[in-house]
């Protein structure tokens, strides 16, 4: 999922972000209200974790603007307020769930699957292409019986390319949904990941060319079926 964190505490944004990115998150920080407005008015989100108590602009009146721009977006409050009336403030606001201060990130990845199984857009539980398959759930890629080992990117790129099995994906898009806005990686990074994506599944059974190279545009899922 691309996730936009809005929390202006540094002690708490960081190391959440790092954690949900092993979690095979693409994460943003924005570190107030307004900034986090601006995020979310610039790029499009699967998830927004908003803090209550922002500067600038708080959480519920954030959560109120998105709403009402209608963002599609699935938002999910973080706060130390932990009475009944808090919650219901979130939720009315329009929040889809809300979670107390302190938690564990493994509490906060299960809400997020828990979310992403109430979407709209949710997916299969199991993507598959042929002889690959990929569960979202455990994050666990197969190819036939073979378990691949990919590294958080490798992985996030995989699954892009398995939620659009038959669109030509520009090296744009790629930058766009899975690389963070402050990153600094150029295409030849791309290339990187596919060329060891391509070995891995070569080493996993497959033919390596599973992701075919559309000269000048891109790429995209093999027409042959591996």
């Amino acid at each position: 999922m691309r996730i936009l964190l809005v929390e202006d505490d540094d002690r708490i944004a960081k190391p959440l972000a790092e954690g949900l990115k092993n979690e095979y998150h693409v994460v943003e920080i924005a570190g107030d209200g307004v900034e986090g407005w601006e995020y979310a008015q610039a790029s499009a989100y699967d998830l927004i974790l908003l803090d209550l108590m922002l500067p600038k602009l708080d959480g519920i009146s954030l959560c109120k603007k998105l709403r009402e721009a209608k963002s599609p977006a699935l938002i999910l409050m973080l706060t130390a307020k932990d009475t009944t009336d808090d919650k219901v403030i979130g939720l009315d606001a329009g929040a889809d769930d809300y979670l107390v201060k302190p938690f564990k990130l493994k509490e906060l990845a299960a809400r997020i699957r828990a979310l992403a199984r109430r979407s709209p857009e949710t997916q299969p539980p199991i993507l598959s292409y042929g002889n690959l398959k990929l569960a979202p759930s455990t994050a666990e890629v197969t190819y036939g019986d073979n378990l691949l080992s990919l590294t958080p990117k490798e992985y996030l790129i995989l699954e892009y390319f398995l939620r659009h099995p038959r669109q030509i994906i520009t090296r744009a898009v790629i930058l766009d949904r899975l690389w963070e806005f402050d990153n600094s990686s150029m295409e030849g990074t791309i290339k990187t990941h596919i060329t060891n994506l391509r070995r891995k599944l070569k080493a996993a059974g497959g033919s390596g060319s599973e992701i075919e190279t559309v000269y000048g545009i891109g790429y995209r899922l093999s027409s042959n079926k591996c």
